[in-house]
């Protein structure tokens, strides 16, 4: 039973946390006293902070967007109107999503792609590592139609979510950015490692080539000087890619002695190298390593541990309905399964102790209108929804923090006082401004 001065010495310092960042030495004195013993990330896919949530009550939504709103062309003129969009469609066994000249600002999208179905179209290009800073546009957001067509610009209303209603009963940040410019596989590195993956000597056909003045001569996954900051599409090309030297998230944990496991879709049917399993890059965590039995386990068994008492202290939960844009069933699926997973959490004897973190990789091509921070040359990049439920966590709070993905390693860093991984999530803010361990679960 944790004692009464250590939750005065808690309240005391996160006080302290809402007015400033609280230094790391007194971070892990208190830690041990936090009532957390268990992070659940659930990291889902694709959407921007105003395509889903652009109309959330006392969020900085699409009414403070802007000059943002008003999108340009690639010489800098702003459209008269949004051009017409016609896939191509993903699958060309049904008909391409279309949408008409609409007026040059963000309108619904609920009438052209409703929520219950895949998006059959082929538009994720602003995600792009190079094709995003050209949509950011240095802060001015307004290049995104330019960069991947119109269909950036839609928004859902989204009230009829599942996971609204949590975004309404406890903490949703709404300046939350995706760590870096890049899309899936870059982003799933930052959260796993705070780093962007390196490839030196990686094969020509696949490295940008860069003019001397920035401009993008010819897109690839690996930068000039040998980084990977988009998805290796090839599955032979990302087999090839180098075991990193790098510590990662699961290094510190195991250091430290904490459980942790990455619950990873589908991998009960393959191992094999994608974009959402930035572990596999890690010599230790290989397919038929001591580390991967230990630590690597397929979606479908989280809710099994869960309800044993095999759930880790930190888990990572990557699941098959994750809201793509177009590789999944639906928004409204993906939305669901998450709530089901939360609510599955709140019902076992694990919830009076667990934090949950859910939040989305990158924001594919949707338009966000707030400029995100310059922290380095990998971004951030754009707004995402967060969402922090806990018995802990502050009710019907719309938490104005400047976060990024590493904010979640820096929270899970400051609970069991580890070492950063780098100078990204060590600079990164803590998610406590979210939290008041007084309450009672």
């Amino acid at each position: 039973m944790r004692s009464a001065v250590s939750a005065c010495l808690v309240v005391a310092i996160l006080t302290a946390a809402c007015a400033g960042t609280p230094p790391p030495s007194l971070e892990r004195t208190a830690a041990p006293a936090a009532p957390i013993d268990h992070v659940v990330v659930i990291y889902l896919e694709n959407r921007s902070f105003d395509h889903l949530y652009g109309l959330f009550p006392g969020a900085e939504g699409l009414a403070l967007a802007g000059a943002a709103a008003t999108q340009v062309d690639k010489d800098g003129k702003p459209y008269a109107m949004l051009p017409p969009f016609i896939g191509p469609a993903t699958n060309p066994a049904k008909p391409a999503l279309q949408l008409p000249a609409l007026p040059n600002k963000p309108f619904d999208l609920l009438p052209f792609a409703p929520m219950d179905q895949p998006m059959n179209a082929s538009f994720e290009v602003a995600n792009n590592f190079y094709q995003a800073q050209q949509a950011i546009n240095g802060g001015k957001m307004d290049r995104f139609v330019s960069v991947a067509g119109s269909l950036t610009m839609g928004y859902y209303d989204g009230r009829s979510l599942p996971m609204r209603q949590y975004a309404q009963q406890y903490v949703l940040a709404d300046h939350f950015f995706q760590a870096a410019f890049g899309g899936t596989a870059e982003n799933h590195f930052f959260l796993f490692c705070a780093c962007t993956p390196s490839w030196p000597n990686a094969p020509a056909d696949i490295v940008a080539q860069v003019a001397a003045d920035g401009t993008l001569v010819k897109d690839g996954p690996v930068t000039p000087d040998g980084y990977i900051v988009n998805n290796l599409r090839d599955p032979q090309v990302a087999e090839k890619a180098p075991f990193q030297s790098a510590a990662h998230i699961g290094d510190r944990l195991d250091g430290a002695g904490v459980s942790w496991k990455w619950y990873a879709a589908g991998w009960n049917a393959t191992k094999a190298r994608n974009a959402t399993r930035p572990f596999l890059l890690f010599e230790n965590l290989a397919p038929g390593s001591p580390g991967a039995s230990a630590h690597v386990k397929d979606e479908s068994e989280f809710l099994s541990d869960l309800k044993g008492s095999a759930l880790p202290q930190v888990a990572f939960v990557k699941p098959g309905e994750n809201e793509h844009p177009v590789n999944s069933s639906g928004l409204l699926q993906g939305d669901q399964h998450a709530a089901e997973l939360v609510k599955a959490i709140q019902e076992s004897s694990y919830w009076k102790s667990t934090a949950i973190i859910v939040t989305y990789d990158e924001g594919h091509s949707f338009w966000d209108h707030v400029a995100p921070p310059k922290v380095d040359r990998w971004g951030p990049g754009k707004r995402v929804p967060a969402l922090i439920i806990s018995p802990y966590a502050k009710r019907g709070l719309v938490d104005k923090t400047m976060y990024d993905t590493t904010s979640i390693l820096r929270f899970i860093e400051w609970r069991w006082g580890l070492p950063p991984l780098g100078e990204r999530d060590a600079k990164a803010n803590n998610l406590l401004a979210a939290f008041d361990f007084t309450q009672k679960p």
